[in-house]
């Protein structure tokens, strides 16, 4: 406790000696004042308070300053300073601010409201390019807390560092400072320069200037869905307006206070307050709401942005000088809250900055950014640290020290070691100080059931060994399968190294023997084929014995190109059912064969018994793939924009059956994107061809995911054929498959009186398969998604039509997903 008190004294002392203006923001009524926005005057040089209204205002120079404090609902306070000394404190105290429609005249034909939206909407375009670019330095500060946290979930015990008695406290907080840069209208770059995270002196905040670039000038927001503006072009198709008063500035800018109220409370729309600046036609500052429902966030309840402008005399622009982001969530037992602050300052505008100037790099940090002691953060921070914050680093940096020393981590493995009773399915044993984990799960998913094995039960080793938290490791994995039909054993192994956390390359060498699809790609799953096959005898999945050895590597080569390559030798062998048994058989049928070619063909192989070798070449190319730079890291970002383009080639040489070998290329094209407040559109195209193929083994064909149940078992469904038999269509020659599918997510049947209510997504589909020997086949689909209750969005419904030189069939499909 006395090691605590003592930091806890040397913060507060580093903050009195390093802050140059410090002081506490309050309301007639002595309550702190939160985010009130702290500037020197006619600049963009300034800071916000905390939640407890104490503010720090980086000033070095003595000499007279005019100091602005600006905070919605009060009235704007100018201090005329002249400091002579540091630090120099100045408490203020703000008044409410007089907000009235004075003689504005409301009625039902003629809303004041719409007439002062429709000319921001007419100006939007032009204040949204006043800012061709800019440079700027940003301060974000991220808290998560967790209230009343469970002491189990799922069965496990959960241990989260910094809660009191009541499972109650900060569960994340970090702090980011950095320098931006900006092109028009979309080119955003950070060099963070220093980032710090409570209890993780190695760590990096993730909070980041472009996850929080919400800017309103656009048509629509992306906040988790792509949401509506309030003075976007179609607007009024979305949002009902009221003038609740006018007030005036510190520069006599008349401000109107517009409440924006959503027509459908599940259409992806804010609530709330905008401010709009009198024949500016720019927004002044914005206090909006939007529920979890409408963001499309399952797990929050309300996210609430805060944003406040500042005008620059010099520049003539209004400039996003503070925002925050707050939100509560409760989702499967967890419940909290927590906020983002980001704070810009010290802009530079329409600098020429070109293109150029620009490249894939959107995020860095600085070497050591996150090793600046407490000093350097006293000094640089803009927002003072709540006393809440100041404990909780105190708090989490202490146990850091505990918890990475030997003897802590030593005890705690000794405890965690210790084999229980319920380690019959599943044991860990973990070295922390050194970083190693070895054990076994025998998981209750491994009991299946095909007509080939009969029953079957599966058991899993492993062993990892880390390095430098897992940017570099070393794994071993092992799994045994054992057939209670055929009365065989199964198992493969792998070795993987991982060589480093920039490029992600690894090497992995593979090996041993177990059944697998036909089709690589798993059409059918284990769980679903158990239930076709036990309850309706439909015994779906086609599999064969494969021993083979393996050796495959990956690595990103340049910046959005990543190459895959694979070297094997195998043996293959036809495998035939041993089992019947059935748990109903009303119409007394029997099982199809385990031959994909001929569902009749009991006893009969669809190749012979082979030896071959295959090697396989793959490149990735993401283009226009931007990525995050951290030390000894990358971590790439898909850029929506673009699509994803992979170019393949296969060739099975060397087999003791030399009709077997064969050369194939093929190409994949996919893609998905926003397309404003119209919901989501997604496409996948594949191409292919064989060449010298005309007899070699079946598994080798091309094939195309089908599914002959009525349950998706493809999470996407721009993947599969929902009413395609699963071998149907396999071939060893040239194929062309297309899939586009549009999820209108709520702006039809959001529309709907009604069935508006329910919170339905409306998707359609389109589906094309051909070849030289199969007639094109196509599918369309209509679908209702997002079906369920409150957060439980799981059941997605689909109606599929299928044709083939004219109609074919059609069927009702069932999907499932889970958060």
């Amino acid at each position: 406790m006395t090691k605590k008190l003592l930091n806890l004294f040397f913060i507060l002392f580093s903050t009195l000696i390093t802050a140059q203006v410090v002081g506490k923001v309050t309301n007639t009524k002595n309550e702190p004042l939160p985010f009130v926005n702290i500037l020197i005057d006619n600049t963009y040089k300034g800071t916000t308070s905390n939640d407890d209204g104490y503010y720090e205002l980086n000033i070095t120079k003595p000499r007279v300053y005019t100091i602005v404090y600006t905070y919605l609902g009060y009235k704007t306070v100018k201090k005329k300073v002249e400091i002579d000394k540091f630090p120099y404190t100045i408490n203020v105290t703000l008044e409410d601010e007089s907000v009235s429609l004075g003689e504005v005249v409301v009625n039902s034909e003629d809303n004041p409201a719409n007439a002062i939206i429709r000319q921001a909407i007419a100006k939007r375009k032009e204040n949204l390019d006043k800012i061709n670019t800019f440079k700027a330095d940003f301060y974000s500060r991220g808290l998560i807390r967790i209230k009343d946290a469970p002491e189990k979930f799922m069965g496990q015990e959960i241990e989260i560092d910094g809660l009191d008695s009541t499972r109650t406290g900060i569960i994340y907080l970090s702090e980011t400072i950095s320098k931006l840069q900006f092109l028009n209208p979309d080119k955003l770059k950070e060099k963070i320069t220093a980032s710090k995270v409570s209890g993780d002196s190695n760590g990096f905040s993730f909070n980041n200037a472009s996850d929080v670039d919400y800017n309103f000038y656009n048509n629509t927001i992306e906040f988790g869905n792509e949401i509506v503006s309030p003075i976007a072009n179609n607007a009024f198709s979305y949002y009902r307006y009221k003038l609740e008063g006018v007030f005036y500035d510190d520069r006599g800018n008349l401000i109107n206070k517009v409440s924006v109220t959503p027509k459908r409370e599940n259409d992806p729309v804010f609530s709330g307050i905008i401010y709009i600046v009198e024949d500016q036609w720019t927004i002044y500052a914005v206090e909006l709401d939007i529920t979890g429902v409408q963001a499309r966030i399952p797990a929050a309840d309300i996210l609430s942005i805060k944003q406040t402008f500042s005008y620059s005399e010099d520049n003539s622009i209004w400039a996003l000088i503070s925002q925050s982001l707050d939100f509560k969530y409760k989702f499967l037992g967890f419940k909290g809250d927590g906020r983002f602050t980001a704070v810009y300052s010290n802009y530079e505008f329409n600098l020429p900055l070109t293109r150029k100037d620009f490249g894939r790099e959107i995020v860095a940090f600085e070497n050591e950014a996150n090793k600046k002691d407490s000093i350097f953060w006293n000094t640089i921070r803009p927002v003072p640290l709540t006393s809440e914050e100041q404990i909780d680093y105190i708090k989490k940096d202490s146990i850091q020290l505990v918890k990475e020393s030997k003897p802590y981590l030593d005890s705690i493995d000794r405890k965690n070691n210790k084999f229980k009773l319920g380690s019959i399915l599943g044991y860990t044993y973990q070295n922390s100080h050194k970083d190693i984990r070895l054990g076994y799960d025998i998981p209750l998913t491994g009991i299946q059931f095909n007509t080939v094995q009969g029953y079957t039960a599966k058991a899993n080793l492993f062993f990892t060994k880390d390095y430098a938290d897992f940017k570099r490791f070393f794994s071993a994995n092992a799994s045994l399968q054992y057939g209670f039909s055929d009365q065989r054993l199964r198992g493969v192994g792998s070795l993987t190294y991982k060589f480093n956390n920039t490029s992600r390359s690894f090497l992995t060498l593979s090996g041993g023997v177990r059944t697998e699809q036909f089709n690589p790609s798993v059409p059918i799953t284990p769980f679903i084929n158990t239930v076709s096959t036990l309850f309706f005898e439909d015994n779906y999945m086609k599999i064969y014995d494969r021993s083979f050895i393996q050796l495959n590597h990956s690595e990103e080569l340049f910046n959005g190109f990543r190459l895959y390559s694979g070297l094997s030798y195998e043996r293959r062998k036809a495998l035939f059912n041993t089992t019947d048994q059935v748990f109903r058989n009303e119409d007394n049928d029997v099982y199809t064969s385990n031959n994909p070619l001929d569902e009749t063909a009991y006893g009969v192989a669809p190749f012979e018994t082979h030896n071959i070798f295959k090697a396989n070449i793959t490149a990735q190319i993401n283009f226009g793939q931007e990525y995050l730079s951290y030390p000894d890291s990358k971590f790439n970002v898909r850029n929506y924009k673009y699509p994803t383009l992979l170019l393949s080639y296969e060739k099975g040489f060397g087999a003791t059956n030399n009709d077997y070998n064969f050369d194939q290329v093929k190409a994949r094209l996919y893609q998905t994107f926003n397309i404003a407040d119209k919901g989501r559109f997604r496409y996948n195209l594949r191409a292919g061809k064989f060449f010298n193929a005309d007899d070699i083994a079946f598994m080798d064909y091309q094939h195309f995911n089908g599914n002959q149940t009525h349950v998706s078992t493809e999470g996407n469904y721009t993947n599969v054929f929902n009413n395609l038999p699963y071998y149907a269509g396999s071939t060893n020659d040239a194929y062309l498959e297309a899939h586009a599918e549009h999820d209108f997510n709520g702006f039809i049947l959001g529309k709907v009186p009604l069935l508006n209510k329910l919170n339905f997504n409306l998707v359609v589909g389109a589906h094309l398969l051909t070849t030289p020997d199969f007639k094109p086949y196509q599918e369309y689909s209509i679908g209702i998604d997002n079906i369920g209750w409150g957060k439980w969005r799981f059941l997605r419904l689909d109606y599929v039509r299928s044709y083939q030189s004219g109609f074919q069939s059609d069927a009702i499909l069932f999907g499932l997903k889970f958060f």
